[in-house]
């Protein structure tokens, strides 16, 4: 999924058909360079006790072979997003997102939307993708208002003690 440029809604893009790690790598490069992204938002499957599986951990060696493959590819630092033009600093910045559930959500949403089984086997990725990005935006949106609120509330003075 990706978010509008004002980042506030999140909409589904095409799939990723696996076809091998560096074909995977290849595709999200074009993407990440396409619609140069900044920050990646990403499922991380946890157990229901919150603990990390082995579904986890390989979503985060993935990430990890991902942004080495970044790195590699983008030996011209001018290429780089500007917070992360210095040395050691991965390209992109990387949000683990708790993702449980997000499947069920997204079969209850294309079954109120009276989609066949088909269509809903095709399409559950994209959405639980979407309902993953835009419940991280939803945040986002909500501790920008509170620091707003706080700024304000303040006199856009810090007031907290030495």
């Amino acid at each position: 999924a990706g978010s509008d440029a004002l980042g506030m809604t999140a909409q589904g893009l095409p799939t990723l058909e696996r076809k091998g790690l560096s074909y995977d790598l290849e595709f999200l490069e074009k993407v990440i360079d396409q619609r140069k992204v900044h920050t990646l938002v990403v499922g991380l499957p946890k157990n229901m006790d919150g603990s990390l599986g082995p579904q986890g951990e390989k979503v985060k060696a993935f990430i990890q072979a991902l942004l080495a493959h970044l790195e590699n590819s983008h030996s011209d630092p001018s290429k780089l997003t500007p917070n992360h033009r210095e040395a050691g600093k991965s390209p992109l910045n990387v949000i683990y997102w708790d993702e449980r559930l997000t499947t069920v959500a997204a079969h209850r949403s294309m079954l109120e939307g009276d989609l066949s089984r088909r269509k809903r086997k095709e399409n559950v990725d994209r959405i639980s993708a979407v309902l993953i990005l835009q419940g991280y935006l939803d945040r986002l949106a909500i501790q920008k208002k509170r620091t707003a609120s706080e700024n304000l509330t303040n006199g856009g003075k810090d007031h907290s003690p030495n």
